[in-house]
């Protein structure tokens, strides 16, 4: 049986068994908020000095102790005893030796509670706007590479199906309008998160006279939080973080996805770098794309943090539990890995190659001009769409039964389906022609990708 804990063991005889100390004890996780907290006990220990409410003589040594801590854990890192329970009580305890007495007066007009949703807050904005700047290095690769292959032709799949040929710079494009919604939701979780909970205290405030505003001030955020309960209770900020993470980890997977598939054999569409890939420990020929499937794996991690941590909160009575502490793990976690999987993409993308000749010759089969041929019977003979859909369909019919592509039929053939077919169809049923007549705003055509690409270069000041 240890002893009784100095910071709150007043009220115990006896400290806490090791099995008990072990699971109360969070400080191997939420060590990585000592910035955080000494950010927090900074702008708490000013605030204490200019309302009157702690001397100037014990405020000076209370931050120059915090100095000399920052230091300390700058160059050794903070302490992992679990005796200490937490990085909050790592901080005053380690003041208290460094300081004396005058430290046990830091912790006026405030608690554990409102300390920890405050250190917790800024951490999660951090990340947020962490997140949102790794989310723009991966675009502005997307953005390179889709300028570089703007003309590159390749199938546009439905259902995994040859549909219409796009570009390639096109189809890039796509994930970074996905990113982006992804960096919004980011900013609107930061935005979200910008109200201090710091003198909220236990549950109820307090009846020193602090500032909250000075504080909130202080630590960058808008304004302090309304109302005390909520300040030491809420989670949102963080389930807000997951949840853009979780998203995001989506879009990357989709990506992976498509990497995975396109460095197949049967797709061959790029060769992923040797930086980005593994080999095998029996089959010397194999190229694993272990990169991409791995953030692909991490996006089902992602989601189930996000999950659990809903789970904790969904049944928590006000105001502060215990079951709380299990707040952080789960968007450590999940920061971590989706820094990975930012970073992993980044670097697979920007170091394929890329091969448009198998592209482009996919893009060829599957009949994928099909719809061009129905828009040149509705745009050119008056033909209604459904009745060109109708004769289209004919027509790949006989295609299929001839072993051809659409634009080796025929002319008698086409004409035999339908008069009103001519020669000039032909001039559609190229994938070069159905790429470039795509000229609608946000269609594949070359001309449209390279707007949409120097848009995003403005956007993205690159």
């Amino acid at each position: 049986m240890s002893q009784s804990n100095k910071m709150w063991g007043g009220r115990f005889a006896a400290g806490p068994s090791e099995i008990m100390q072990t699971i109360n004890a969070s400080l191997p996780v939420d060590r990585r908020m000592w910035r955080e907290d000494l950010a927090g006990s900074r702008a708490h220990a000013a605030m204490l000095l200019d309302q009157g409410i702690v001397g100037a003589e014990d405020a000076a040594a209370i931050l120059a102790g915090l100095d000399t801590i920052e230091e300390e854990f700058e160059r050794d890192g903070p302490p992992s005893d679990l005796a200490l329970e937490d990085i909050h009580m790592a901080v005053e305890s380690r003041l208290a030796e460094l300081i004396g007495p005058a430290a046990g007066r830091l912790h006026t007009a405030r608690s554990r509670n409102d300390q920890v949703a405050t250190d917790f807050r800024l951490w999660v904005r951090g990340a947020c706007r962490e997140a949102a700047e790794a989310i723009v290095r991966l675009q502005s690769v997307l953005v390179a590479r889709a300028e570089e292959h703007a003309e590159t032709i390749m199938p546009g799949f439905t259902h995994l199906q040859v549909a219409q040929p796009v570009t390639l710079g096109h189809h890039l494009l796509a994930y970074v309008e996905m990113l982006q919604r992804d960096v919004s939701r980011f900013f609107a979780a930061d935005e979200r998160a910008g109200e201090c909970p710091l003198g909220a205290a236990a549950l109820a405030g307090t009846g020193f006279p602090i500032d909250r505003e000075a504080t909130a001030a202080a630590l960058g955020f808008e304004r302090p939080t309304g109302n005390s309960l909520d300040s030491v209770s809420d989670r949102d900020f963080a389930l807000d973080y997951l949840a853009a993470a979780a998203q995001c980890s989506l879009h990357l997977s989709r990506l992976a996805e498509e990497l995975i598939n396109w460095a197949s054999p049967p797709f061959g569409f790029v060769q992923l770098s040797d930086q980005w890939s593994t080999g095998s420990s029996i089959m010397p020929q194999k190229r694993n794309p272990d990169a991409a499937e791995l953030v692909r794996g991490h996006s089902g991690r992602i989601v189930g943090l996000f999950t659990g941590l809903m789970i904790t909160m969904k049944g928590l009575p006000l105001a502060y539990s215990k079951d709380m502490q299990d707040d952080k793990a789960p968007t450590f976690e999940a920061h971590d890995l989706l820094a990975l999987s930012l970073a992993a993409l980044a670097g697979s993308v920007e170091s394929a190659a890329f091969k448009p000749a198998r592209m482009r010759e996919v893009a060829a089969q599957g009949f994928a001009t099909a719809t061009d041929l129905a828009d040149w019977l509705v745009r050119e003979a008056g033909v209604p769409f459904r009745e060109a859909h109708h004769i289209t369909g004919r027509a790949v019919k006989a295609a299929e039964d001839a072993g051809c592509d659409l634009a080796d039929l025929p002319l008698e053939t086409l004409q035999a389906i339908d008069a009103r077919l001519d020669s000039n169809v032909y001039d559609v049923l190229s994938v070069e022609a159905s790429v470039n007549s795509r000229t609608s705003h946000g269609g594949t055509a070359p001309v449209r990708v390279r707007e949409q690409v120097a848009r995003w270069k403005a956007l993205l000041d690159l």
